[in-house]
């Protein structure tokens, strides 16, 4: 095609602006985009993390042939939240999608965001989605509706991974009957997008559904781990040994065609492990944090993360500033050429120049959660945190003298990653500090658009009376 018609056709779509200073986008051929997503696995669960017991070989050659983030979060403590903001790169609680959706026809990414599928697709993309979408089930919020050319997977939040039990699985918008292990299945999915599109850019999003529960492995790979007693452990052993191969397919095929060094791969997790009482347990580890799925503390917002172009960044490397999944968003579209502009009001930032030594400083100078009551506010090592008090009781208990919500406590993360010295008195200036800056971007917010245990029509009610709580 002319390549002034190229230019005027982008134009139209908006993609055409000036890139911001410290932009890294590429001006050779546009890499393919990777995003490998795991469900409720904990910080400790790869060998990259310091995983023992499961060897994950597949995922730690991603850190090892490309960047390990040791603070690499996400904005929400829930599944769903975690992938509203994966796909617009924006805090899902700017647009009201603070909690896990239900059913129905007006619950799910609203229709008002942008995606990730949709930015790319504009700028020549293939597009496909293979795994969990838990993003709406109504037919307007389907994935080939939001900028995926194809899909394969389920709707909601949770499967059987032996998906023969229940036509859910769909191939677009039929159901099939899927008679392979769901995790294998995903893998054989993945490898023939791929192959369908190894000749032109591509985005796949693979986003699994192990190690969420249910528990449930093939004998096979439970035979494999007959060593780890724990009958918990045991299966999710299987289970993540099971993703892991599933990304080594992905991986493998790409080598197979000599597409690594022109491909950008992300992995992570979408929250901490399920650690807690409250949470549905299946036998994860997020030493040495503390803290779990569904809370604010560092085990439920911390993950592995780890980014893997190779040729162009650096393998083996390790980097230590606090980042997050929004910025997959803006890095992707760097990558691919596609300056971001101020309208589309993007939270993310483009990691390249940053790992790549052409810009000094942070990603990041504060980043933000709010999930219904809970809140954090992290500046630097500092952190300001509200969170659900069963965490500090492992028991699951609840006496009377311990609220359902503790703090504001104020950690150095520095110094105390386990998050166990509360330094409020101490250093009660910057938690001050800290508080102000958090109920300003607060102030930013919408109300969320549908509830968590009764938390949205809580938000509601307070903000109708006027008398929003701070957290």
């Amino acid at each position: 095609m002319n390549i002034r018609l190229v230019a005027i056709a982008w134009a139209a779509a908006g993609l055409l602006a000036l890139p911001a200073p410290g932009n890294a986008a590429s001006p050779g051929p546009k890499p393919n985009i990777v995003i490998l997503l795991a469900d409720d696995l904990g910080y400790a669960d790869t060998g990259f993390q310091g995983c023992k017991d499961v060897p994950t070989p597949h995922i730690d050659s991603l850190a090892a042939d490309g960047v390990r983030f040791t603070n690499g979060h996400v904005s929400g403590p829930y599944c769903s939240p975690t992938r509203a903001g994966l796909m617009t790169g924006r805090y899902q609680t700017r647009f009201g999608h603070e909690f896990n959706p239900g059913g129905g026809e007006d619950i799910g990414l609203p229709l008002s965001e942008t995606t990730i599928a949709n930015r790319l697709k504009a700028a020549g993309y293939a597009t496909g989605l293979v795994g969990k979408w838990h993003l709406g089930s109504a037919a307007k919020f389907h994935p080939q509706q939001r900028g995926f050319d194809e899909f394969f997977g389920f709707l909601g939040g949770s499967h059987t991974y032996f998906a023969e039990r229940q036509k859910t699985i769909l191939r677009g918008t039929t159901p099939v009957v899927e008679k392979e292990y769901l995790t294998d299945a995903f893998g054989r999915e993945a490898a023939a997008f791929i192959e369908r599109h190894k000749d032109h850019p591509f985005f796949l999003y693979l986003a699994f559904n192990a190690v969420h529960t249910p528990m449930e492995a093939t004998d096979q790979r439970l035979q494999r781990f007959a060593a780890i007693s724990n009958p918990m452990r045991h299966t999710f052993a299987a289970m993540l040994s099971a993703m892991d191969e599933a990304v080594g397919r992905v991986l493998q095929t790409l080598h197979a065609h000599g597409l690594d060094e022109n491909t950008l791969v992300f992995f992570f997790s979408d929250n901490g492990g399920p650690t807690m009482p409250g949470t549905t347990i299946n036998g994860t580890s997020n030493a040495p944090l503390r803290g779990s799925k569904r809370t604010t503390l560092e085990g439920g917002i911390r993950v592995p993360f780890a980014l893997r172009w190779k040729g162009t960044l650096p393998a083996g490397k390790v980097y230590q500033q606090p980042i997050i999944q929004l910025d997959i968003l803006p890095t992707a579209l760097a990558a691919a050429g596609v300056p971001a502009q101020a309208g589309w009001k993007l939270d993310g930032v483009d990691l390249l120049p940053y790992l790549l030594g052409k810009q000094e400083g942070v990603p990041h100078d504060t980043l933000y959660w709010r999930f219904g009551q809970q809140m954090a506010i992290r500046r630097g090592d500092w952190k300001l945190v509200r969170y659900d008090a069963t965490a500090d009781n492992p028991a699951g208990k609840s006496p009377t003298n311990v609220p359902p919500i503790a703090g504001p406590k104020l950690y150095d993360l520095g110094s105390d990653i386990g998050e166990t010295q509360d330094l409020t008195a101490k250093q009660s200036e910057k938690a001050q500090q800290l508080q102000a800056a958090w109920d300003a971007w607060n102030a930013q917010l919408v109300p969320p658009l549908w509830g968590g245990r009764g938390e949205a029509a809580k938000e509601r009610s307070q903000r109708r009376s006027g008398g929003a709580k701070k957290p």
